[in-house]
């Protein structure tokens, strides 16, 4: 019985450390992406920085220089330049 009590905890504790903590990292860039407007100024996942021109349902071009527009998925947006920190203080680049 203690057995199944310990796995219990296991599983909770789990769920909370890792499961939650991702579900909210996983929200929060569903509503940076939806939220792109053209003309913000964001940083890809691959670190290149630029500024949107176009959006699509699921690509956005982006000026990396003059007259240098990459076509990119906008899943592969990662953060807007200038936007207010997270509040939450769990971001992705605390590892």
């Amino acid at each position: 019985m203690a057995a199944l009590i310990y796995l219990g905890i296991l599983v909770v504790a789990f769920y909370a450390l890792v499961v939650l903590p991702q579900r909210r990292r996983m929200m929060a860039m569903r509503a940076l992406q939806s939220a792109l407007r053209e003309g913000d100024e964001i940083v890809t996942t691959s670190g290149i920085y630029g500024r949107v021109v176009r959006l699509d349902d699921a690509v956005a071009d982006v000026e990396v220089a003059p007259a240098t527009v990459l076509r990119m998925a906008r899943g592969a947006i990662a953060q807007r330049i200038g936007a207010e920190p997270e509040s939450s203080g769990g971001g992705a680049d605390e590892d």
